[in-house]
């Protein structure tokens, strides 16, 4: 079987070619944060999501994130989203119908609403809460941008989150009691610090570690990305209202030169993970990091077996009440997940 590299689609027969045995198997877990899609041909949505649910880790329940999934093909642009949350709902009153699994799936969720609207999103978003039948917690925004081309801009504007039109929406999800989500590249980070000091009663959740770039202009520089973000996370973890997902990064670098034949396992993802993961947590605390598996797009590197037996070997050494934090607790309160736990 070859191996999954540069693949846009996760390989499933060749993530079959390495089992292992699940560690902490009755450990509690909130996943905070996967997709569903059916993308490039790849179909993942329930039946695919409650197979990897089912593999072998005590998932209670899951946070859907906004994916651009299922958009309305018609009406007007603001509203197109719409169709993601009305998606969402659909799937996760079939996971609640208790034919896929043990798992709550899809639980809660958060959408995509252009924050650029500034206060004219409070409508938008009235319309996602009730089309999510409960279920909408809050908003994604996606930011990341750099001024290199080598780098892949998710946007097209610099500085995209401190736009004064995103912090007037910022203002209202506050009001609302909705949380945002943030994706954006780790020379961006001061922004989510900046964001959340002009607003300290919105509940922030910052994506993927802060996304550090090891590749394009940074590559074979990751000792000095990694002190840059470093300081940068540190600062981001000074704002009470900011939590982190932890999940979502490298693990097999171009220079690799070891076996590709077969997927990692979770020792050899927990060994590329664990000098970021153990940074965030010592900065932000338990009560404020939480593991998140990012599937399917991680299912392109690992299995949904390996993410999470990478992240219990990256926290082997927690205590009983920081564990329940990391791989639960932090989702529930972040998200407002309740009788789940």
């Amino acid at each position: 079987m070859a191996a999954n590299t540069g693949q846009t689609r996760p390989d499933d027969i060749w993530l079959t070619t390495l089992q292992e045995e699940v560690l902490e198997p009755a450990l509690p877990i909130i996943d905070p944060h996967h997709h569903l899609w059916v993308r490039s041909g790849y179909t993942y949505l329930m039946p695919e999501l409650a197979a990897d649910l089912e593999s072998g880790h005590n998932i209670v329940a899951t946070v859907f994130a906004e994916c651009h999934s299922m958009y309305r093909k018609e009406g007007p642009k603001a509203e197109r989203s719409l169709g993601e949350t009305e998606f969402v709902r659909g799937q996760a009153a079939m996971s609640a119908s208790g034919t896929f699994g043990r798992a709550k799936a899809c639980d809660v969720m958060f959408g995509n609403v252009d924050l650029t609207l500034g206060r004219a999103v409070e409508p938008i978003l009235e319309q996602h809460i009730a089309a999510s039948g409960g279920r909408f917690r809050g908003v994604r925004i996606s930011s990341g941008w750099h001024a290199d081309e080598k780098v892949g801009n998710v946007t097209e504007q610099p500085n995209l989150l401190i736009d004064p039109r995103v912090s007037e929406a910022a203002a209202v999800l506050s009001r609302m009691g909705l949380s945002l989500d943030c994706w954006l590249y780790h020379p961006q980070l001061d922004e989510v610090a900046q964001l959340a000091d002009a607003h300290p009663g919105l509940t922030i959740i910052l994506n993927h570690v802060g996304s550090p770039i090891l590749g394009g202009p940074y590559r074979g520089k990751t000792d000095e990305v990694f002190k840059v973000w470093k300081a940068a996370i540190t600062r981001v973890s000074n704002h009470n209202n900011v939590f982190i997902k932890l999940g979502a990064m490298p693990i097999r670098m171009p220079g690799f030169e070891g076996d590709r034949s077969l997927p990692p396992g979770s020792a050899e993802v927990a060994a590329a993970w664990r000098p970021w993961m153990e940074t965030c947590i010592e900065a932000f605390g338990p009560a404020r990091s939480m593991y998140e598996s990012n599937f399917p797009v991680q299912k392109r590197w690992c299995s949904y077996q390996v993410c999470w037996n990478a992240f219990k070997r990256i926290s082997a050494s927690a205590s009983a009440s920081e564990k329940a934090d990391l791989f639960a607790g932090a989702a529930a309160r972040a998200y407002r997940l309740e009788n789940v736990l």
